[in-house]
Order: structure tokens, then sequence, then C-alpha cells
């Protein structure tokens, strides 16, 4: 039976690691209110690099907005983590990052839905 508890303990360690990547992705899309100050603060770092090409410039941009929206939203639950001493993820933490990362992304999901 430990073997069991195991698995479904993993099982929705997974599941909520693919919620958390795709709020995240959502957040980095172009029509997420956050993209365009990003990419105009973005701009001037790739300025006269092949990464300045307009479709690659989209994609890091995106790629950027999705990764500092991980980052950000994961720092509440390694400091759970961290006051609670564990040694690895729990499901708790990994919920209290999925919040975080969906209230992050609420303006990009209004946006989406037409609401903002």
């Amino acid at each position: 039976m430990d073997e069991l508890h195991q698995r479904e303990l993993m099982m929705q360690r997974d599941v909520l690691l693919v919620a958390i990547a795709a709020a995240s992705l959502v957040n980095g899309m172009h029509f997420s209110p956050i993209f365009d100050p990003v990419a105009i603060l973005l701009k001037p770092f790739v300025a006269g690099t092949f990464l300045g090409s307009p479709l690659v410039f989209l994609y890091i941009a995106s790629i950027f907005c999705s990764l500092m929206t991980l980052l950000i939203a994961g720092v509440p639950a390694a400091l759970f983590e961290r006051f609670r001493g564990h040694q690895e993820s729990m499901t708790a933490s990994l919920g209290i990052w999925l919040a975080c990362t969906l209230l992050l992304a609420l303006p990009a999901f209004m946006s989406l839905t037409g609401l903002l």
C-alpha cells in the first residue's frame, strides 16, 4: 500500500507542476498586460544582436515573462518550505506556488477572456 500512496503523491505533484507551468506560460503570452512593458524594457538589451529580430524578440520576451512569473511566485513557496524545514517539495508548497502563479497570471487570464 505504501508504493501506491507514493505513486499517488507523485501524480499530485506532477499535476500541480504542469498547472504551474501552464499558468506561467499564459502570463507570458502576447495578450498579457505585462508583456508590452517587459518587451519595452528588454528591447535595449537585445538591440543590435540576432536576438533583436522581431520574431526571436517576441519569443525572448514571452519566455522572460513566463520565467519571471515562475521565479516570483516560487518565493512564498520556498519560504514556506524553509520555515517548515522540508527537504523536498510537498503538495502544500506546490499548492502555494500554484496559487501565487495564478494570482500573478490573473490579469492575463482576464485579458484572455475579454474581461480586461
